[in-house]
């Protein structure tokens, strides 16, 4: 017997779960889900089966002829949960479980009806990566044990309910309407995803659409009409669409992440509305995890690259198709910036082993790993291989890997073995060792070179000319770019000219406030503490509060500012700054 995954109970000696059906009835007043979950294995089975769970209150367990089966939910551990170990005494094609979810649940996010745009009805929704579906529900919580479903929920009547899933039905009974979802395709865990609120909905193309709080919906229409575009040059690039449909839910505010690529219903961050249309490339790195990461997935955190690195690249590749080599060199820039700082970073805090695209994370919670590393040097990685060989030639490679692990789970070995059957000498050729298991950049990653790019370097600290006028991407990475401290000066003369404190664009607000903050430009607090409030994304939180952190003057603000801003981060955002602060 061996586990499959440091992040899961589950044994590959026991009975594999491998779809389940799901009815939940959502209750606002305890911030609690009443659940039954009935898991489906691969075959008749009897014998010991282990299940994943966090804060879960389990009352029952049937098998399929409804007889009691014996349990045992042992005590919690700090990054797994509570592993619920079920003795089938007869082989049995399923079981079933009945639990209640706890009002903490890390995955699920309850908000008051003042915490939404509309201000008045409350809003639920679940945010599973990387561990967290076990907080919604006892399963194999491992993308190595794929699963289809069938699910119910019991909602409000006033309130409509969404799943990553195809609708089925929807039925209203006096103040409460069940809503039936389908998910036929075999997903990981993490992607189990849904939402419950006042929410309405504009088509965007024959099989994509964008649904939103009312008053939010229509200018998210408006800023990503081009998702069509995007799936017709994903398929041109990496195959036929597998998932039917390509809808967009715009989150709350809280929402911890830029986007989540739940299939059929990607969530994203409401801080993409910039009114600009110059945040929707976010859109298409979640559209590219339909092919890397959604289609072929890694097994488990230990090998996050291999969603996030094919992706960053699947994302690049996308914008070039629709923008052109300029546009898409400019974003390459933009990651590889970020990426240089990170490594930095965790170099800085003694952490150069997170520099490594295959991790060791036993006993770490992935939540708390997270970092650009498995996007923008898988990404470097991968490309590295296509300098190597060829463009053509790597693109018929990168489809053939796809149709290899299609609506499967890979290691890195199973990557190295493959690359190495497909281009033989290759991965010697790149010193994939070195990028793969060696810490930092390997010497020989690839340049970027971009007009525009020069352009910002050339401007040093120099305010970017009115005219002719830069892009947001173009100021971001003039921002990114600008030595810090600077004087309080420079930063209220910057301030003068673009309004960065109050720009409704957040990726330069917050840009600029870090500046700001590292600076001692005190005026700009007040701005600070304002996005901490009404944020909850992790791409700015965690360096906004770093910056807070890192200077004796702001450190009391930092802890302040979070007393009153935590209630209304998701739980993951919440604990990862709340670790920050402490390790201050």
């Amino acid at each position: 017997m061996a586990r499959v995954d440091p992040h899961s109970y589950t044994d590959d000696q026991h009975p594999q779960v491998t779809s389940l059906s799901w009815e939940a009835r959502v209750d606002f007043a305890s911030r609690t889900l009443h659940a039954t979950v009935t898991l489906h294995l691969a075959t008749a089975g009897s014998g010991p089966l282990d299940l994943d769970t966090r804060d879960l209150d389990v009352s029952s367990v049937v098998d399929a002829e409804g007889r009691a089966v014996p349990f045992v939910l042992h005590p919690e551990e700090p990054v797994l949960g509570a592993r619920l170990s079920l003795e089938l005494a007869s082989p049995t094609p399923s079981v079933t479980i009945a639990y209640r979810t706890s009002a903490d649940a890390s995955a699920l996010q309850w908000l008051d009806g003042a915490q939404t745009a509309g201000g008045t009805h409350p809003f639920l929704f679940s945010q599973c990566q990387a561990i967290h579906a076990r907080s919604v529900l006892p399963l194999q919580d491992t993308p190595q044990r794929r699963i289809t479903f069938r699910a119910s929920l019991d909602v409000p009547a006033a309130l409509r309910g969404l799943m990553a899933a195809a609708f089925v039905s929807r039925n209203v009974a006096g103040d409460r309407a069940v809503e039936q979802w389908a998910m036929p395709q075999p997903i990981a865990p993490y992607l189990f995803a849904f939402a419950v609120g006042e929410l309405a909905s504009v088509e965007l193309g024959p099989r994509s659409r964008v649904w939103a709080e009312p008053s939010v919906v229509k200018s998210a229409a408006w800023e990503f009409e081009g998702v069509e575009a995007m799936i017709d040059a994903g398929e041109a690039l990496f195959g036929p669409y597998a998932w039917d449909r390509f809808d967009v839910l715009v989150m709350p505010p809280s929402f911890p992440y830029g986007g989540m690529e739940n299939p059929r219903l990607t969530f994203v961050t409401p801080t993409l509305l910039a009114g600009d249309r110059s945040q929707v490339r976010v859109i298409g790195h979640e559209l590219a995890h339909a092919w890397t990461g959604n289609l072929v997935t890694n097994a488990h955190a230990e090998h996050f690259w291999l969603n996030e690195g094919w992706t960053r690249y699947a994302e690049l590749r996308i914008v070039e198709a629709l923008e052109g080599p300029d546009a898409a060199a400019l974003s390459a820039a933009v990651c590889r910036i970020d990426l240089q700082e990170t490594l930095e970073r965790f170099v800085r805090g003694g952490h150069g082993e997170l520099t490594r695209l295959r991790t060791h994370l036993d006993g770490v919670d992935p939540d708390e790993a997270f970092s650009t590393v498995p996007y923008d040097k898988g990404n470097l990685f991968l490309r590295t291989i296509e300098d190597e060989i060829g463009r053509p030639r790597f693109e018929a490679f990168a489809r053939a890997y796809l149709d290899r692990f299609r609506f499967g789970a890979v290691t890195t070995d199973e990557f190295v073995a493959f690359t190495e059957a497909s281009l033989p000498g290759v991965l010697a050729r790149v010193d994939a060792a070195a990028w793969i298991d060696g810490e930092g950049l390997p010497g020989n990653a690839p340049s970027v070179h971009s007009s525009r790019l020069d352009a910002v370097v050339a401007l040093g600290t120099a305010l970017p000319p009115a005219e002719p006028a830069m892009s947001v991407m173009e100021l971001n990475l003039w921002l990114d770019r600008v030595p810090r401290p600077q004087t309080a000066a420079w930063c209220a003369a910057v301030d003068a000219r673009f309004g960065f404190s109050t720009s409704g664009n957040t990726e330069l607000q917050a840009s600029f406030l870090r500046i700001a903050i590292a600076s001692g430009h005190d005026a700009a607090l007040p701005a600070v503490e304002a996005l901490l409030l009404r944020v909850g994304r992790m791409k700015f939180l965690v360096p906004l509060y770093g910056e807070l952190l890192a200077r004796p003057e702001t450190r009391d603000l930092a802890k302040a500012i979070f007393a009153k801003a935590a209630p209304g981060y998701h739980p993951i955002a919440r604990a990862v700054v709340r670790g920050r602060i402490t390790a201050a």
